[in-house]
């Protein structure tokens, strides 16, 4: 709990009045009551009842974590980490600091989604695995999943590669915390986290075999305890065996327990698992929940330490949302749309530098003939200028070129729900990697916009009733929401702005229409009062428009500038920005045409929504799953939909969730279950046939004024179903074999099976199943990444499966990882050389020191040295002694931040950590943060008090 204190001096030691103290210990208290308030968002999965699950485990761990790195990333950067409100959009707006502009936390709670999925779903995909579980006394299994499962996170998180590491972390934590719920660990008094878990050079030791019987018999169920005498005074470790097909169980042993487990019918009957909190284990239930937070926070903390703060929080999705991502063609025509594209990125860096529309990332993947790639990712602006230099325009000549190779490294590189825009003057070589693009598009929820240049190389029809030439990038954009913008090379300049317009952290899109062959329509929109820079944009040849405002004042497209909107022209482009101040209300756009055309209407605000579609699942622990393909045709549309505002979700009042078509006008409207937390549960019953959008209605309390938000990718039912489960990491140079089963609920007969990958690792697979409808056809794939692939890199595999006359087709995307095996197991150490400075009671005008020898031995090296926490300076330098290099570094800081923790990670990722403190009495004291293996260690080998063993 926290508290206020009272203080009679008129000024503490760092000079600050009772009223400012106060006010920092209100900051304080109100960070605390964050992490409480935030333990019922995100909740997702609903479980038919209410208590500790998973999710709300990792919930809690991930945002007091979250909130702890914020703060210290706050202090070095010398700002107060202050969050106005308790809820976690604000925590997002007080971890990134002040800078201007507006703040969407959508990316926020995808990323966290990310993680709590991929925990939920391990119910789901691993429900007989034991080592998942801990079940069956599955020790061993359980600790190489956790211990790998970390390595392979750590390397994703070297490599960029977010989003891997974010759905390894989820399964990992959901192993982790099923050990205190599993084994007896709670029942033989332990109050501390098993350390050996998360410690590749650690065993599970003094286990019970085989043969030593673990519990008494418990008839009704509902024991206490079951554990024999022997067990607890022994101090054996065990866990319950788990029968879901099968009630056999070893003599003697636990159960798992519940109505699913068939060995718990066996003697001795009941069980000792502690998933639930029921009368007869409430203390038990409660120090498993308890322990399994603290493990949770403990395994975050070391991969914290081995990625740093400003990539752990870019691993939860902490991160100014805007990502400037380009796809060049770099053949001969070219030279104009590089340059053209080398002004524009420069614009964009040097015009929002500083603001929360500074992009968090840059992405650039040039293509050419045969050539494609490599993709290049950093969020140094300055290597993004750097890098797009270089770009020259050479080769071609054969029209069609490498585009879809390229987009598909974008898509797979780029973060979810991208921005893509992809500059070229050709079509496609690659048209194969058609369904490959269009499951990423799905998948990713990225939208994809061409620039098109048409050069006399590439005189080809672009007709949109024809399917050749361009018309594959005009469906590809379609399916993602993006836009076709087809211009003179003289004239791209003035096309470009579309590209800033779509460079902000904070855009929504209000409404998306496509129409083909055209009409004669008027598409109404609603604009709140959290919008602005509102931009129409309508695509086609040959139409006329005329915008209509809520109070009836109208503009059509002939006037430049008119009382509603400023309209530019370029290509077949209409770019028409509504004025300011932005009238709310309902709005309509009338078109008149019988070519084809969209219509898309952007703005920036932070009211917004993310969503998923989704399935049930059954078992001992049911839940709903995310959907990676198409939704299942014939059922229901389930969707799990997250609200997200500037003041929370708790102002946003949601009236309609709906299915609505792009191309038609069927709507279909969802019944919704408020979950809380800004969660809503959404059944769809008659799903539209054709390609469809979610659209969301409703009212911001705060303003009074109605809002309408739409997603981009568009969606549609198959009959066709693909499962495939990622259950391991890929070792370089080794087949590795990834199963999957396709089946169909409508027509039988061979269906084609195409398998690609993003990182051109050799695939061998059959390409033609045949399929029984109601029944699933088992199959497999293997990949043998090349022996030098880097440790880390995440491949992304999709699997498409389409019918007979291509009738209908499905797809599923997964995302693996290639780990090296890792020979390196333990951490540095750190040796204290000497202390400096005195601290007085007022800091003001004193510093300390501490210098440091740091060295990892004969093990891998030392990768990096950070300090974590502080604020004051380190510098380093390394020299080889005995043959062992050590680092000698140097900490200087003023007394005024008395508080230091070095993180040294090795080239392996083992984590090794020291923490200072100074005691303003006139001395330094050192506070070490050990584990108790370590402190064991320390005390069995009498180490001087100078020497640390890093952890």
């Amino acid at each position: 709990m926290c508290r206020l204190k009272s203080s009679f001096s008129s000024k503490d030691t760092q000079g600050r009045s009772p009223t400012k103290r106060m006010e920092m210990r209100s900051v304080v208290c109100g960070i605390d009551l964050l992490v409480i308030l935030l333990s019922g968002v995100q909740a997702f999965l609903p479980d038919g009842g209410v208590g500790n699950t998973h999710v709300t485990i990792t919930e809690n761990a991930v945002m007091k974590k979250i909130i702890e790195v914020c703060k210290a990333v706050a202090e070095s950067e010398g700002r107060e980490f202050n969050p106005m409100g308790f809820y976690v959009e604000e925590l997002l707006r007080a971890c990134l600091g002040t800078a201007t502009g507006q703040l969407s936390a959508a990316k926020f709670h995808e990323a966290l989604n990310q993680i709590y999925m991929e925990n939920s779903l391990v119910d789901r995909d691993f429900m007989v695995s034991d080592p998942h579980h801990f079940n069956s006394e599955s020790f061993s299994g359980g600790h190489t999943l956790i211990t790998q499962g970390t390595a392979a996170i750590k390397a994703n998180i070297r490599k960029g590669s977010f989003q891997a590491a974010r759905e390894t972390l989820g399964r990992v934590l959901h192993t982790l915390q099923d050990f205190y719920s599993h084994s007896n660990w709670v029942e033989l008094g332990n109050k501390k986290p098993y350390p050996a878990l998360i410690r590749p050079d650690l065993t599970i030791s003094n286990i019970a075999d085989l043969y030593t019987p673990t519990c008494r018999d418990c008839a009704s169920g509902t024991c206490p305890n079951q554990l024999l005498p022997s067990i607890m005074n022994r101090k054996k470790l065990t866990s319950g065996y788990m029968g879901l097909f099968s009630a056999y169980k070893p003599n003697g042993k636990c159960s798992h327990g519940g109505a699913a487990d068939l060995s718990s019918t066996q003697n001795p009957r009941g069980g000792i698992s502690k998933d639930e909190r029921r009368a007869h284990n409430v203390d038990l239930h409660d120090t498993a929940v308890s322990l399994a937070t603290e493990a949770s926070l403990e395994l975050l903390e070391d991969i914290r330490g081995a990625a740093g703060n400003k990539d752990y929080l870019r691993l939860m999705g902490i991160a100014r949302s805007a990502v400037l991502c380009f796809v060049i063609d770099t053949t001969g025509s070219m030279a104009d749309d590089i340059a053209e594209a080398k002004r524009v990125t420069y614009s964009i860096i040097d015009s929002k530098k500083g603001t929360q529309d500074e992009p968090s990332e840059y992405i650039l993947v040039p293509f050419n003939d045969p050539d494609f790639g490599p993709l290049i990712r950093t969020a140094d602006p300055d290597v993004m200028k750097a890098e797009i230099s270089k770009l020259g325009a050479s080769g071609g000549g054969d029209e069609p070129e490498m585009c879809l190779s390229g987009l598909q490294l974008a898509l797979t590189g780029a973060p979810a729900s991208s921005q893509i825009f992809v500059f070229t003057d050709a079509s496609a070589k690659d048209t194969h990697l058609e369904k490959t693009i269009t499951a990423l598009i799905h998948s990713t929820k990225s939208t994809v916009s061409y620039l098109l240049t048409p050069s006399k190389r590439s005189a080809r029809s672009v007709s949109p009733h024809a399917r050749s030439g361009f018309q594959l990038y005009y469906d590809l954009a379609l399916a993602s929401g993006g836009q076709v913008i087809k211009v003179s090379k003289a004239d791209l300049p003035r096309a470009t702005d579309i590209i800033i317009d779509t460079s902000t952290s904070a855009l929504v899109t209000i409404l998306q229409k496509a129409r083909n062959p055209g009409s004669v329509e008027s598409f109404p929109f609603l604009l709140d009062a959290s919008v602005s820079n509102v931009t129409v944009y309508v695509t086609g040849d040959s139409l006329k428009f005329s915008l209509h405002s809520p109070s009836g004042v109208s503009q059509s497209e002939s006037a430049g500038k008119g009382s509603l909107a400023v309209i530019q022209t370029v290509g077949n482009l209409w770019r028409v920005q509504l004025n300011s101040p932005i009238e709310t209300g309902l709005w309509n756009i009338s078109i008149v045409s019988t070519q084809a055309y969209i219509i898309k209407v952007t703005g920036q605000s932070v009211n917004t929504f993310i969503y998923n579609f989704v399935e049930d699942f059954k078992g001992p622990h049911p839940g709903y799953a995310v959907i990676y393909g198409r939704p299942q045709r014939g059922l229901p549309a389930k969707l799990l939909v997250t609200v997200t505002g500037q003041k929370g979700a708790k102002v946003l009042k949601v009236q309609e969730v709906a299915l609505v078509e792009v191309s038609g006008s069927r709507l279909a409207d969802g019944v919704i279950q408020e979950m809380g937390g800004g969660n809503f549960f959404v059944t769809v019953s008659e799903v539209p046939e054709g390609e469809f959008v979610v659209m969301m209605k409703g009212e911001d309390v705060v303003t009074s004024s109605r809002f309408q938000r739409q997603s981009t990718t568009l969606m549609s039912l198959s009959n066709v179903i693909i499962k495939a489960t990622v259950n391991s990491t890929l070792l370089p140079g080794e087949d590795f074999i990834l199963p999957f089963t396709v089946m169909t609920n409508g027509t039988r007969g061979t269906y084609t099976i195409t398998i690609g990958n993003d990182r051109g690792i050799p695939l061998t697979y059959n390409t033609k199943l045949n399929l029984v409808s109601g029944v699933g056809t088992e199959s497999t794939v293997i990949l043998k990444p090349p022996a030098n692939t880097a440790s880390g890199t995440d491949v992304t595999v999709t699997i498409a499966a389409e019918g007979p006359g291509r009738a209908d087709s499905n797809y599923a995307v997964l995302r693996l990882s290639v780990l090296n095996k890792v020979t390196d197991l333990t951490p540095p150490v750190c040796e204290i050389v000497r202390v400096s400075g005195i601290c007085l009671s007022y800091c003001t005008n004193y510093t300390w020191g501490l210098s440091v020898n740091i060295t990892d031995g004969n093990g891998s090296g030392i990768e990096d040295i950070s300090v974590q926490q502080g604020r004051g300076n380190f510098s380093q330098e390394a020299v080889v002694d005995g043959g062992i290099t050590v680092v000698m570094g140097l900490y200087s800081a003023s007394c005024c931040a008395p508080d230091v923790t070095l993180s040294v990670v090795d080239k392996e990722g083992n984590v090794g950590k020291c923490s200072y403190s100074v005691e303003r009495s006139g001395g330094v004291s050192l506070s070490l943060s050990l584990p108790l293996w370590a402190c064991l260690l320390l005390s069995a080998l009498n180490t001087l008090q100078g020497v640390l063993l890093l952890f």
